[in-house]
């Protein structure tokens, strides 16, 4: 506590001015050089370089580069918003991550011999830079009376190119899902604009998979899925987290965090399709439901602006499997996110038991492939 109040004095001093610095690239930096990043000025500005787009190293760009939690400069209470941003700036550093793994990991050639495009490795590369311009967005975004979450260590469940690719799609879809729930939770006008900017550049990454990597049409109907409670797809990502890798000061995440049991697909299911016949599973061990007796349980799916639920029996499980079918009224496009709820349309995120997981529609043969 008493090194980290040190930190504290020393970072609540003003700032030396350290925008001619350009800390560009970099397997990490120290903690003080992280510090400077509490200077919006410092380092190249998204959308200003094209470090952020046409940067084609392995090594982690700036901001990527430098890990460390930053701490607050000014004493005083939180900016309305620091804490969906915080959120937000927590989970990009998944993303980034996954993707400067990849870029670590393969080359052009890996992605030309299982026969994607030629132009594949750059592609990976450039949202790469994309990702790494959200983390400075992000960290712009709090007030310097809050700590910017730093980075943690992850591990992905990808093993070769194609295993990536197909992480890839869920993974963009799942941001475009999230940021729909996060930007009802931002009161700025301000906040709300920058997110849904932020939502756009995740479609046209989205966008790009399904057209350049799985040859499908890339329109998923005149909406995408909404789902109210960010947070709780936010949790998902906390399964590539390295457990006890996280930097200590970092906030809770995502804050407040319900800690729902996962929620997915049987092992050995053959179709993911509306009108399917499936049965749940609570993936991890450690965190199982508790069903009341007493209490009628919904499975509760949300595609496009609207949602379906259809009662399940609980009353025999674990000892006989839930199952439940898919709405068939929905379109077999984008993204079904279902949870289990104990109210019919899970009203509030508090009737949310389980889940949610995400039912990748498109392309339909991948959803089966991620279970």
């Amino acid at each position: 506590m008493a090194i980290r109040s040190l930190f504290q004095a020393c970072l609540l001093a003003p700032l030396v001015s350290v925008a001619t610095a350009k800390p560009l690239l970099g397997k990490g930096g120290t903690f003080m050089e992280s510090q400077k990043l509490a200077d919006p000025n410092y380092g190249p500005v998204p959308g200003q370089d094209p470090l952020f787009s046409t940067y084609y190293g392995v090594e982690p760009p700036f901001p990527g580069n430098l890990k460390d939690p930053v701490f607050p400069t000014k004493k005083g209470p939180p900016g309305e918003d620091d804490q969906v941003w915080q959120n937000l700036l927590s989970a990009e550093w998944v993303i980034f991550d996954f993707y400067q793994q990849a870029v670590e990991a393969f080359n052009e050639t890996a992605f030309i011999k299982v026969g994607m495009p030629n132009t594949t490795y750059k592609r990976i590369q450039e949202i790469r830079n994309n990702e790494a311009g959200h983390l400075r967005i992000f960290q712009n975004q709090i007030s310097p009376t809050s700590i910017k979450p730093g980075a943690c260590e992850y591990r992905f469940p990808f093993y070769d190119p194609l295993s990536f690719l197909a992480l890839v799609t869920v993974l963009e879809i799942s941001s475009m899902s999230f940021l729909t729930g996060l930007v009802q939770q931002a009161t700025l006008p301000s906040s709300q604009g920058a997110m849904l900017a932020i939502a756009e550049t995740e479609a046209r990454h989205e966008v790009w998979s399904l057209i350049e990597i799985w040859k499908t049409n890339p329109f998923a109907g005149p909406s995408d899925t909404v789902f109210p409670y960010a947070n709780q797809i936010l949790d998902t990502t906390n399964a590539f987290v390295v457990p006890g890798s996280c930097p200590r000061p970092n906030p809770e995440y995502p804050s407040p965090r319900q800690d729902l049991p996962a929620l997915g697909a049987a092992a050995g299911t053959k179709s993911l399709t509306p009108g399917s016949n499936i049965a749940l599973n609570f993936t991890d061990p450690t965190n199982q439901p508790r069903f009341d007796p007493h209490t009628q349980y919904y499975a509760v799916f949300f595609h496009g602006v609207a949602n379906a639920s259809v009662p399940i029996d609980t009353s025999a499980w674990p000892e006989r499997e839930i199952r439940v079918t898919i709405p068939e009224r929905f379109e077999t496009k984008g993204v079904v996110v279902a949870v289990v709820a104990d109210a019919p349309g899970a009203p509030t995120k508090e009737s949310v038991v389980a889940g949610p997981g995400i039912i990748l529609e498109q392309p339909v043969e991948l959803g089966t492939k991620l279970i």
